[in-house]
């Protein structure tokens, strides 16, 4: 029975487990431990530092099956894919490895017992090949498989010697290959005709037995070690009776499924489409699922230009439909049982190829204008620059999509003139820089990106990774080759685990090692968007530009940081649900220790509100939902509902926050590039701990979480007490020194207390106060909109005249279109205040509206200011305020 992609994984784990191997579940595409690669390339990549000694393991054998690309950098198969029976850009990579365990005598044995017992392959379809210098290798395949000399081949060039670097572990390779039969063209390797499809080399077994110290010096490795690498996909066309690795099982059924949604045959000229249709797909659902979204640099951008090839070659075919999304769940039925990534993430994977088939669509439909527009005017078969450039600059068509539509067409594009129209448009960029003010400085930064580029962040998913040092700069915007012990330094690196300060969330603090020195990182700032500086100072040793280096952030101030960052989006949502949709955000400050948040709002908010908002916030917080981060068009962000920020400018892509469900509706839906929870849970109890005005109409909360909040709510308590114990002393004094006076109340004043007794005499009032306008009973505000101005009346049962004042001016000093009417009702005497805003004293006098409540009340009037007024009246009841409060308000 032939065996399935799934069976052939399967049976090659299976054995090596069987052979004391771990098994090793795949790493992730994204690597965090070599910043030289864009993406895992073969098995080795998660045991980099266990071969070189950096790192060990509780087990010095393992098998993978791991998941790789090759679509970037300098392993690049992509402009091959669809146009040969086995490029991919994403495949699996079935290794073993020894890692100072058996070496090559086993290795061998193992490769020859799995192939020809296990897989059952025919011994007369096999060959391998060795390094040319490699006498062991060749003498044991003769050992162990028993080969005539015809069939070990010995090679002298680089293709059967691997290295890992320039420097570093290396060795031998044997290769081994299979003969798929003669009606295939193609030779055995190391012929002219070693590139037909007849021979495949189908597994790699890598023998490291030295370290290349520099470029003459070689030495023999105390541990040798074993990495070996068999294409999952190759194998299975073997074992399927193919040489095409699209006949493959899972490949077939793509493959098929691509022709029945384009609505076209299978044939010579539109399998290369279905092809990268297929292989696309695969590559850009396993890149998303690791956490991978597509932008217009670095991995994204390579992301995005698989999924658009992919596109492009659906729209070849002629079809208009939405191919690749409509593809989604086959694959991941497919594939899900070994890698439940794929099951994980799929609304994400659905949502974001969907956003780029719809982006792709618009692109398509404005740029194909001008590509048919110019079709008729090309000369020498060359595209002109600069109908590629406006194609880039005005349409989004990146330059190698370009060229990739021309390319069946045979036409090349002018790449020198469209380079020169892309420095041009750089250079028109640092004319409308707007940086620090400094020429020297700004210049070195425009430098730096057009030398190294964007930099990766890496940062949402991982609290640390390895990088290249790329350039380090002083305090005088110098670049430098070397800094030293406690000298102040920026660095740039090629990828970052560092958040950049943005969207009111302050940059990560944390530390650069490398092989000679440690770089306190204080701040973590960013240039055009994307150039992350990392600020700080030497702190051991010295560090040197091109080194390579570790970077780990403060990892307990960064969950800080993203439980306040969160917060303040359930924050945002309870004050809209509570004060209305009117609340925006105004601006914001997410630190390790705090947060603030400005918004729209013209009133204060009261104690009461305060506790439904606090109250709001904690029951999602309690709930511990999940923390959804998707990727999308702003315009379609907003369209759903996303909140957004007033003047903001965006990209083409969003990150776009959820968090909180209520009723099946999502609580907080937010455009944000920060960094936030996995679920609401890690937030910690919150609460508001003052609320202020900062501006007309604009309102501040801040708030505390967590272990913060118990420690502020701690102290003061504490504080609290100590003022009681502390008064209560004081009282006891007091009536101790009354009781002496025995009545002689005159000389009260003469006493050497006196200003003890007032300060007790005024707490007391403070306090009768408090209670009083904490009373429902003694408290009675009402308000209302008469021709757009706030009409605030409010009868007070007990306040003295002096506490009137300071009512009247915390409402209206802070608030425009105002006005607030006070009456006190205390004893057999009312206290009267009348108070404006400073925007409507042209048009109303509080002293007039004074004079005339008191006298409605029995007084004899009053005076004041235009914005402030006092005035007495007689013995009044409840209901007689509440008549002159209606009667005054009829003026308005």
């Amino acid at each position: 029975m032939k065996k399935t992609l799934r069976d052939t994984r399967e049976t090659f784990k299976n054995f090596f487990e069987k052979n004391g191997h771990k098994v090793i579940s795949s790493s992730p595409l994204i690597p965090q431990n070599d910043p030289t690669l864009m993406f895992s390339n073969s098995g080795m990549v998660q045991f980099k530092n266990v071969f070189t000694g950096v790192e060990k393991r509780d087990y010095n054998r393992a098998t993978t099956s791991q998941k790789c690309v090759r679509a970037g950098g300098k392993h690049n198969d992509l402009e091959n894919v669809g146009y040969t029976p086995r490029h991919h850009t994403f495949f699996e990579m079935l290794g073993n490895f020894s890692f100072g365990d058996y070496f090559k005598e086993q290795a061998i044995a193992y490769a020859w017992e799995l192939i020809t017992k296990d897989f059952a392959l025919p011994k007369n379809k096999l060959c391998v090949t060795v390094f040319s210098e490699d006498q062991e290798a060749y003498d044991l395949w003769k050992k162990i498989a028993g080969f005539s000399e015809d069939k070990i081949i010995k090679i002298p060039t680089s293709d059967n010697f691997w290295s890992m670097g320039e420097t570093g572990p290396c060795g031998p390779c044997s290769e081994i290959f299979y003969d798929h039969g003669e009606h295939l063209f193609g030779g055995p390797p190391g012929s002219k005709d070693e590139d037909g499809d007849r021979f495949i080399e189908i597994w790699n077994l890598v023998f490291m037995q030295y370290e290349q110290i520099s470029k003459d010096k070689r030495v023999n490795l105390p541990k040798p070690s074993v990495d070996t690498g068999m294409g999952l996909e190759r194998m299975a066309a073997v074992l399927q009776g193919t040489h095409d690795n699209y006949q493959i099982d899972l490949f077939k059924k793509l493959v098929d499924l691509s022709a029945d949604i384009t609505k076209t045959q299978i044939n010579n000229d539109t399998i290369p489409s279905h092809r990268v249709i297929s292989d696309h797909l695969r590559a850009s659902c396993f890149l998303i699922a690791d956490g991978l979204m597509p932008s217009n640099e670095g991995r994204g951008y390579v992301l995005r230009r698989i999924m658009r090839r992919a596109m492009r070659h659906a729209n070849t075919l002629g079809s208009k439909d939405h191919v690749l999304s409509k593809m989604i769940d086959h694959l991941i039925k497919e594939m899900s049982s070994e890698y439940n990534e794929l099951d994980r993430a799929k609304d994400l994977i659905k949502e974001t190829i969907i956003n780029e088939e719809e982006k792709f669509q618009s692109m398509l439909s404005n740029g194909m204008k001008i590509i048919h527009d110019e079709k008729n005017k090309i000369k020498n078969n060359t595209l002109s620059g600069e109908v590629a450039f406006k194609l880039y600059d005005t349409y989004g068509f990146p330059l190698d999509l370009t060229e990739d539509y021309f390319k069946p067409l045979k036409i090349k594009v002018d790449t020198e003139k469209f380079n020169q129209l892309m420095e041009k448009r750089k250079q028109e960029a640092r004319k409308s820089w707007k940086g620090s003010g400094s020429d020297s400085i700004d210049k070195i930064w425009f430098d730096l990106k057009d030398r190294y580029g964007s930099t990766e962040f890496v940062g949402y998913s991982s609290e640390k990774t390895e990088a290249k040092v790329n350039s380090i700069v002083n305090q005088d915007g110098e670049e430098i080759l070397k800094a030293k012990e406690k000298e102040k330094i920026n660095i740039i690196t090629n990828q970052t685990c560092f958040y950049a300060e943005s969207g009111g969330q302050v940059g990560d603090k944390g530390v650069i090692k490398t092989e000679t020195g440690i770089v306190e990182v204080e701040d973590t700032q960013k240039f055009f968007g994307s150039l992350f500086i990392h600020i700080g100072f030497v702190k051991e040793g010295y560090i040197e530009k091109n080194q390579d280096s570790y970077l780990e952030i403060n990892l307990e101030r960064r969950e800080n940081i993203k439980s306040n960052h969160s917060a303040t989006h359930l924050l945002h949502a309870a004050l809209r649900e509570e004060l209305g949709n009117h609340v925006a955000q105004r601006g914001s400050y997410v630190g390790p220790d705090r947060l603030r948040f400005d918004f729209s709002h013209s009133k204060q908010i009261n104690s009461e509100q305060q506790k439904k908002i606090n109250s709001r916030v904690n029951h999602f917080i309690n709930k511990n939902n999940k923390v959804v981060t998707r990727l999308m068009s702003p315009e379609k962000a907003i369209k759903e509902g996303a909140m957004a920020l007033f003047g903001e400018k965006y990209g083409e892509e969003v990150r776009v926050v959820s968090m909180g469900e209520d009723n099946d509706k999502i609580f907080s839906l937010e455009l944000c590039g920060g960094t936030h929870v996995e679920n609401t849970g890690k937030i910690g109890q919150f609460s508001i701990i003052n609320e202020s005005s900062i501006a007309s109409g604009v309102r501040r909360i801040e708030a505390l979480r967590g272990d913060e909040l118990k420690t502020y709510l701690e102290n003061k308590n504490q504080s609290q007490q100590e003022n009681l114990k502390k008064n209560k002393l004081k009282f006891e004094e007091i009536i101790s020194q009354i009781k002496n006076l025995k009545g002689d109340y005159k000389n009260f004043s003469k006493y050497q207390n006196e200003k003890q007794i007032n300060e007790a005499i005024n707490y007391l009032n403070k306090l009768r106060a408090k209670n009083i306008l904490d009373d429902k009973n003694k408290n009675i505000v009402t308000s209302s909109s008469k021709n757009g101005i706030e009409v605030i009346n409010q009868i007070l049962i007990g306040l003295s005249s002096k506490d009137i004042r300071g009512l009247v001016d915390q409402g209206t000093k802070t608030k425009d279109n105002t006005i607030i009417f006070i009456i006190s009702l205390e004893d057999q005497k009312t206290s009267i205040g009348v108070g404006i805003s400073q925007n409507l004293i042209d048009r109303y006098d509080a002293a007039n509206f004074a004079k005339k409540i008191s006298i409605y009340l029995g007084g004899k009037g009053g005076g004041g200011r235009r914005d402030f007024a006092q005035a007495g009246g007689g013995s009044s009841t409840l209901e007689k305020a509440k008549e002159a409060l209606n009667k005054i308000s009829e003026e308005i």
